[in-house]
């Protein structure tokens, strides 16, 4: 009788277990059964809540892959990728990698091609390319090649205190708003709300300091009137009459920003607008949970935040990608392994789960079409998609080149130059177009 019953469970077990491996493909199934570690390089901005959170998730599905993740400060991350897939014994199966930097790490074969014949049999039949939206999944594609998928997907938006635009008797930004009402309004929102007679609230924060992601407000700038950074001989596109009233624009915000604000980049103003000091901020979308929602980083409430889209120029609203992709190391000997992670985390039920728990922004379509758990993610979803389209439709995003890294930073100290008054817009962008030229070169 117990042999019956033993023999009856095992072959009920070993039915189960064969019909979840026809249901996946061969690395999934070989995950299951063989026990394997893949290592991890990422942000250490947010590599504690990918192993915390993230890697505790997939373990619940795939608990024989264990996965170390290793964070690295960003200015640090780059360099140490390319060290590592380049080493004859790499360490890393898996890099999460920054939005600019595919180009750079295909061309020294440190990445794989995802979709690739060898990469094939190990891909979900269910994992449905065509979900992601354009502009996030182009960000980790060179030359026809998908590299990646996207896992942080990021845009530039911008925020806005509804107490202070109420107070200033300003009506609430929507995606019409272009740059030049947006100049017009901002004196209203330099305003003293207590009555003491001294201003205490200002219209605007965001980078204006010398740093890399600097230029991004200005280029949103530019591309919302049409302007492009590159040309399509691939050489500098921005140095006339478009990019210089961009660069004007960027640096006229300063007027209508708190003091000080030439230091100010992505912690002073995130820090102006959650004390409720500014009544708009140009920032990285996924800071919204902790700049509206959390209370331990805010003292605002998603009922006191709004998101949009960037002000409009000529030819629509403004935006910036910025994406966080994950992809294989091409030296890895765990691909199977390393690509079943990041499907998992960029699957369709991967991504609602990250989105439901840990507030990232989702890259697909049917995730952004979905009604989401918390009600704050709502509108953000609404104003994220816009902001793919208009990327989309407008290539918002940094120079897509090898040098790309070095591109960005002569960009970073030419508009730091004419922010901080050493030179005009024109003169500025001339010597960037100047430098970049041959850089690219």
């Amino acid at each position: 009788m117990k042999h019956t019953m033993k023999n009856s469970i095992s072959r009920r077990a070993l039915l189960a277990a064969a019909t979840i491996a026809a249901a996946l493909p061969t690395s999934f199934a070989l995950a299951q059964n063989e026990p394997v570690e893949i290592h991890v390089m990422a942000n250490e901005a947010f590599s504690n809540v990918i192993q915390s959170s993230e890697v505790v998730e997939f373990n619940k599905h795939y608990p024989n892959i264990k996965v170390t993740v290793d964070g690295v400060p960003y200015v640090e991350l780059l360099a140490k990728m390319m060290l590592d897939a380049t080493s004859p014994t790499p360490v890393y199966d898996v890099l999460i990698v920054d939005d600019p930097w595919t180009p750079q790490l295909a061309e020294v074969g440190a990445l794989q091609d995802l979709k690739s014949a060898e990469m094939a049999g190990f891909t979900a039949a269910d994992f449905d390319w065509a979900d992601f939206n354009a502009a996030p999944l182009a960000a980790s594609e060179w030359k026809g090649v998908q590299y990646g998928v996207p896992l942080r997907s990021n845009m530039l938006m911008m925020f806005y205190n509804r107490t202070l635009y109420q107070k200033a008797g300003v009506p609430e930004p929507t995606p019409a708003l272009t740059w030049a009402e947006y100049l017009e309004q901002a004196p209203k929102l330099v305003q003293d709300t207590n009555g003491d007679g001294k201003v205490d609230a200002w219209a605007i924060d965001t980078y204006f300091v010398r740093e890399p992601l600097t230029p991004t407000i200005w280029q949103t700038i530019m591309n919302s009137n049409g302007g492009k950074l590159i040309d399509a001989d691939g050489k500098p596109a921005f140095n006339n009459e478009i990019g210089v009233a961009a660069l004007e624009t960027h640096k006229k915000l300063l007027d209508f920003a708190p003091p000080g604000a030439l230091a100010h980049g992505f912690t002073e103003s995130l820090q102006a607008f959650r004390q409720g000091t500014v009544a708009a901020m140009f920032q990285w979308g996924s800071v919204y949970r902790s700049s509206a929602v959390d209370p331990k980083t805010t003292t605002l409430t998603p009922e006191q935040v709004g998101i949009q889209v960037l002000p409009a120029g000529s030819v629509g609203p403004g935006a910036h990608r910025g994406i966080w992709s994950g992809a294989v190391s091409a030296k890895s000997e765990k691909k199977e392994a390393a690509w079943t992670f990041l499907q998992w985390l960029s699957s369709k039920q991967g991504e609602t789960w990250r989105t439901n728990n840990l507030g990232t922004f989702p890259a697909r379509k049917s995730t952004l079409a979905a009604k989401p758990e918390s009600e704050w993610l709502a509108p953000v979803f609404t104003s994220l998609q816009l902001a793919y389209d208009v990327a989309a439709k407008g290539e918002m995003w940094r120079i897509r080149n090898p040098r790309s890294d070095a591109a960005q930073q002569i960009l970073a100290d030419e508009v730091g130059r004419a922010m901080a008054g050493r030179a005009t817009a024109a003169e500025a962008l001339q010597t960037a177009a100047e430098k970049i030229e041959k850089v690219l070169n």
